[in-house]
């Protein structure tokens, strides 16, 4: 095979290895609440913030309106999407339901590795929450990493993947009010949820750790859904 024949294989390669790395990155932004709801994305500004091509992020872009986690408006540029009060009530319905079964299978199907995994990312929450002055992005990174050693504790990968789809739309509003409301954190609705859903775990009680789970889900979405701060 000649040199030229060999690179035209290769290239492709490289850039769809930059390509998920810039999904990766940008998909992360969502989840993280960093992103808010209406805000535009500038391709150019992120490529130049990743240290890539303008390609790749197109490419990742591109994957992010599929996944209905970006839009493009009428006049082409490309923002998070604005959601409703009543999207985000069903947004909320089929969390409770997808993230409880995990949590429930967490619970059933967990080994040694997973409860150590779930019980470090619970008690870094609860000290953060404990602070006179917690560091709110942490705190955000903090509930995340929670979340996602549960759910990695279900031991499905096809399960994990569509809690992230989940996350990737649900982000955006629970995650920047929580980075920009410390009184949510303050109350503690969540730590105790945490400890719930990890005890529930430690002793294979399935429906107790669905029931944890569901109760930080939808305390989270009522305290947002209070402060009307989301359009009809």
């Amino acid at each position: 095979m000649s040199l030229a024949a060999a690179l035209t294989l290769v290239e492709p390669l490289d850039r769809q290895t930059l390509g998920e790395r810039a999904y990766a990155r940008l998909a992360d932004l969502l989840i993280s609440g960093r992103l808010a709801p209406g805000e535009k994305l500038s391709l150019r500004t992120a490529a130049e913030l990743l240290g890539v091509s303008i390609m790749p992020v197109r490419e990742a872009v591109s994957r992010l309106v599929a996944d209905k986690a970006l839009e493009v408006t009428a006049n082409r540029a490309v923002r998070v999407p604005i959601m409703s009060a009543t999207q985000f009530r069903d947004l909320t319905k089929v969390r409770v339901t997808i993230e409880g079964y995990a949590a429930a299978e967490a619970a059933r199907l967990r080994g040694d590795d997973d409860v150590a995994a779930i019980a470090r990312a619970e008690a870094a929450m609860r000290v953060q929450s404990q602070k006179r002055t917690p560091d709110l992005p942490l705190a955000v990174e903090l509930n995340k990493t929670f979340h996602f050693a549960v759910y990695d504790a279900a031991h499905s990968p096809v399960l994990v993947e569509i809690i992230r789809a989940l996350w990737l739309k649900a982000g955006p509003v629970i995650n920047l009010d929580l980075r920009g409301n410390p009184d949510r954190l303050a109350k503690g609705e969540a730590v105790r949820c945490h400890a719930d859903v990890r005890k529930a775990i430690e002793v294979g009680d399935a429906e107790a750790a669905k029931a944890g789970v569901a109760a930080d889900i939808a305390g989270a979405a009522d305290f947002i859904l209070s402060r009307g701060g989301l359009p009809s």
